[in-house]
């Protein structure tokens, strides 16, 4: 007990400090969410991903690896949330509103900091992967499923060239294939940008929870949170021992597969006015009890 105290202390209370401070300031201050959110979408998250990823030791098939992992692992929870979903007969709004709060999780401002605190910069920089592989899934797969399929395949298409995450990807893996030195102005600048994503996005976190509400039914409520911070990690898991992965990429992958709903699910269900009052519940609800499901996984991920 005294151990999941101590894990609890030292991972993830500096996240909801840092994300307290970003909630006071949206209390006292008119704090712009989507000007914030668009800083740290464009320019820190790239950066991040670049620096990280050309500073570590990860291979090109460590890369097509953790991407596959993670969309194998998006697939089988959206489906396994969607076949409840049919069973307990929910209508077909709250039906892909139970998907879309089961599937994508919180990869980035809550995920990075959490692994980089608990497992250090090797595994941070796969947890980067699978980052970019949320953000792909989340503007592509996410945006056709809130949509209720109104959403057509190029529409699809266009919105996963405008991540900026995924050129960073791309840019790295080419600088680590070729062997390609960058100029030291522009490594110290890219790095500074990156060094500055996650306590932005932890400030960012707390910014995004006080303009969020609650709200929702108990039902579909329960089944979201369940398959996101419970059935989720046992799906990581269960695919590490299928795949024989070990190390700082079971450590990324699970971990990161047990992070609360992304906020960024709210955004969509509010585009397509996909029940985002319920979203927003299971956001907030996944985000305070991923304090209690978090330290015992961080404690075997860690043995």
């Amino acid at each position: 007990m005294i151990d999941l105290i101590g894990l609890f202390l030292n991972n993830l209370l500096p996240i909801f400090l840092a994300a307290g401070a970003g909630y006071l300031l949206a209390r006292w201050l008119p704090v712009e969410t989507r000007t914030l959110s668009n800083i740290v979408f464009y320019i820190f998250s790239p950066c991040l991903v670049f620096s990280l990823l050309i500073n570590s030791q990860l291979s090109n098939s460590d890369l097509v690896g953790m991407l596959l992992f993670a969309l194998l692992s998006f697939a089988l929870v959206g489906i396994l949330a969607w076949a409840i979903g049919r069973g307990l007969k929910f209508e077909r709004k709250m039906l892909a509103a139970v998907v879309t709060s089961s599937m994508f999780m919180n990869a980035g401002n809550y995920g990075l900091p959490v692994t980089k605190f608990a497992f250090g910069d090797n595994a941070l920089a796969y947890a980067s992967l699978f980052f970019v592989a949320n953000s792909i899934m989340i503007n592509t797969g996410g945006v056709v499923i809130s949509s209720m399929g109104s959403a057509t395949f190029s529409t699809a298409i266009k919105n996963l060239f405008k991540i900026p995450t995924l050129y960073g990807l791309v840019l790295a893996a080419l600088v680590i294939n070729f062997g390609w030195k960058l100029p030291l102005p522009l490594e110290r600048a890219t790095q500074l940008l990156g060094d500055a994503a996650i306590p932005t996005m932890m400030v960012l976190l707390g910014v995004q929870f006080h303009s969020m509400h609650l709200g929702g039914k108990i039902l579909p409520l329960s089944v979201a949170s369940v398959m996101r911070l419970l059935v989720s990690p046992l799906i990581a898991l269960g695919l590490c021992a299928a795949f024989g992965l070990s190390d700082a990429f079971r450590q990324a992958a699970v971990l990161e597969s047990a992070m609360p709903t992304a906020v960024f699910a709210t955004i969509l269900a509010t585009q397509y006015d996909n029940e985002p009052s319920f979203v927003s519940s299971v956001v907030a609800i996944t985000t305070l009890l991923s304090m209690l499901t978090l330290p015992p996984l961080l404690a075997f991920l860690g043995s």
